[in-house]
């Protein structure tokens, strides 16, 4: 079997796979076998979508604050993290004394830190945004610091043998090695940003994805909340798909 052929075989069977559930899901609905108030209704969430998006256009106003809260602590919490993690591996000795800090606020709940956070920078785009940096400043420090380390010790010495400087082993040989791990890290920051924004906006805020969770599920509005959450799933696969389109262009050299 060809990957094409595999490929379009697995892309069928899981639309298969949708069909009957969301079929089975709308049966057990319509004859509520389960209150539908706590499942909601396929065609209802549909309609709700079709609704939100052509007609009124809600969720892609409220998704423009949360991607752009979320563009926002992405950007500055894989800086940070990047820098960091290039320092680490550098100057161990700074590993070493920020280490028991670092260990100690990432173990810390977010979500616990988010009305701390709300009461600091308020009910807007800031409190999102320190959220989402706290989630993805240590993924993408620990990923840069693994990649970092992951250098191949056969390359290191050949460099040194050949009289390259300090600065030069690092640039072109630690950073090179180390950029793979640091895309990982990206992508998985990303996700979680975009999860630290919208979690800060169930707790409180004044607009978002997030914002309109909590008042959907506050009126009993299940449908909507289905339809906001299967509209969350898609931005994330979006922005995944994304990013790994961008990995393989700036990574085409290997």
């Amino acid at each position: 079997m060809t990957l094409s052929k595999r490929r379009l075989g697995i892309l069928s069977a899981q639309i298969i796979f949708c069909v009957v559930f969301l079929l089975l899901w709308q049966y057990v609905s319509v004859n509520k076998i389960i209150d539908p108030i706590f499942i909601g209704r396929p065609s209802k969430i549909l309609h709700y979508l079709y609704d939100s998006i052509f007609v009124s256009g809600t969720l892609f106003s409220d998704a423009g604050w949360t991607l752009s809260a979320t563009a926002i602590s992405f950007l500055l919490g894989s800086v940070a993290g990047i820098v960091f993690g290039l320092i680490f591996s550098v100057w161990p000795l700074a590993e070493e004394f920020c280490d028991p800090f670092f260990t100690a606020f990432n173990a810390l709940p977010r979500i616990a830190l988010a009305p701390l956070f709300i009461l600091w920078f308020g009910l807007g785009t800031g409190s999102k945004v320190a959220l989402g940096f706290s989630l993805t400043f240590f993924i993408v420090l620990s990923n840069t610091v693994a990649g970092a380390r992951s250098a191949d010790p056969d390359w290191l010495i050949l460099v040194r043998m050949l009289g390259a400087t300090r600065a030069q082993t690092f640039f072109k040989v630690t950073l090179i090695s180390a950029v793979p791990t640091i895309f990982s890290g990206l992508r998985l920051g990303l996700i979680y940003s975009l999860l630290g924004v919208v979690g800060s906006e169930i707790i409180a805020s004044q607009n978002g994805l997030g914002q309109k969770l909590s008042y959907l599920a506050g009126t009993f509005n299940t449908d909507g909340v289905f339809g906001v959450l299967f509209f969350l799933s898609i931005l994330g696969v979006a922005l995944t798909w994304a990013m790994g389109l961008l990995e393989k262009y700036l990574l085409r050299w290997r």
